[in-house]
């Protein structure tokens, strides 16, 4: 049976010398088992050696015109191309000098002339038995590197859409028919390049990739939704204490949820983590008056923060079927307005710096009329379910 470092094709040897009849020596020494190709010249080597299929090992003399063997060697240990590629010099300099200097250039051996063809043949094929396996090696590590990110990016793509159908999910509590999630995700990423911009400190942690994570963990801020009834969740109408208290704890639901799921994987997972963070503490207010637990400044986690921002803008610009839409210019006037007290002042300055294009997020991703009109049966529905729940026996 073959073993991994056995080659079914014949390897190629390039063999390289400006004496004619070394080169004949040496080819035909070799022909019997392995493929040669022959140079006369260090020029004539170098262009063979960048040729497909490369050859597997290379002969090389040293003393030869305009190009000696030493500097052929530099030449093909410094192009990426060809540094693989095993080199063996054969040379009657056998100083421990020039030895020395052939291994400090990348060689893989030195042979003295005249040679000993069993030792050349034994010297060849222990090299070509390290290459292949050198070779199997470096293959088998990029196989597998590849089928660590193929199956990381499956692994991403199946998180994004559970998170996506459970933000989903939630969302039909408002309107499963409106771009709030789109919009939302869209504003999480602009807003925190915004402020790893301004914050070098953060520039480092808030790469592509966790900016990402933080669009993607935004949609699940209003999991916690699917606990409170419609006829609190869409009353236009101030709410009793009694419901205010209700629909205050959905940050806690929303947490204690997206923690279950921690548990079923065995631990936090970052994705997870950040969805939390804002989904529990983004009604917190930078001057302590949000719930539910009262956090104020830095005490916030920043995802959270970001996500106040981002969910206020949204608020204030989309259209609702019981209450007039504001405007951008009014939107970014209550959000400056709120720095300091509601808002993080530096999220704020990050907003300012992007609201355009948050402007423009919000244009292309409006809600579109049956929306709006799904919203106003969603209202009309929930007034008569509150009007049945107090009407008298």
């Amino acid at each position: 049976m073959n073993g991994i470092l056995d080659r079914s094709d014949q390897e190629i040897i390039l063999v390289v010398d400006d004496m004619p009849d070394n080169l004949e020596l040496v080819s035909d020494l070799l022909l019997e088992h392995y493929r040669v190709r022959a140079a006369s010249s260090g020029a004539k080597a170098l262009h063979i050696a960048a040729l497909h299929p490369q050859p597997d090992l290379i002969l090389l003399d040293v003393m030869m015109p305009e190009l000696d063997g030493y500097e052929v060697c530099r030449r093909l240990k410094a192009d990426p191309a060809t540094r693989d590629i095993p080199v063996i010099f054969l040379s009657a300099r056998n100083e421990v000098a020039d030895e020395q200097h052939g291994f400090d250039l990348g060689a893989a051996d030195y042979i003295s002339k005249p040679i000993s063809p069993p030792l050349l043949l034994a010297r060849v094929r222990a090299h070509l038995q390290l290459k292949a396996a050198t070779d199997y090696l470096r293959d088998k590590s990029e196989y597998l590197e590849l089928e660590v990110r193929r199956r990381t990016r499956e692994i991403q793509r199946l998180h994004d859409a559970i998170m996506e159908t459970m933000a989903q999910l939630a969302d039909t509590r408002d309107n499963p028919c409106g771009q709030h999630l789109v919009r939302i995700e869209l504003f999480m990423r602009e807003l925190a390049a915004a402020l790893a911009r301004q914050v070098p400190a953060l520039s480092e942690a808030f790469d592509d990739e966790y900016i990402r994570m933080l669009g993607k963990s935004a949609l699940l801020h209003d999991i916690g939704k699917l606990t409170i009834p419609d006829r609190i969740l869409l009353n236009p109408a101030p709410l009793g204490e009694a419901d205010l208290a209700i629909l205050r704890g959905y940050p806690t639901a929303s947490r204690d949820a997206i923690e279950r799921a921690e548990r079923k994987l065995g631990g936090s997972a970052g994705y997870l983590t950040l969805a939390k963070e804002i989904a529990y503490s983004y009604h917190e207010c930078w001057d302590g008056s949000g719930y539910p637990q009262g956090l104020r400044g830095e005490q916030i986690p920043l995802s959270a923060r970001l996500m106040a921002v981002a969910d206020c803008y949204d608020e204030l610009t989309s259209r609702h079927p019981y209450r007039p839409q504001h405007s951008h210019a009014e939107a970014v006037t209550r959000i400056g307005a709120a720095s300091g007290t509601r808002f993080d002042p530096q999220v704020v300055l990050a907003f300012l710096e992007v609201a355009d294009r948050f402007a423009a997020i919000a244009r292309q991703h409006a809600d579109n009329d049956a929306a709006v009109g799904l919203g106003l049966e969603r209202l009309a529905a929930s007034l008569a379910e509150s009007i049945e729940l107090s009407a008298p026996e």
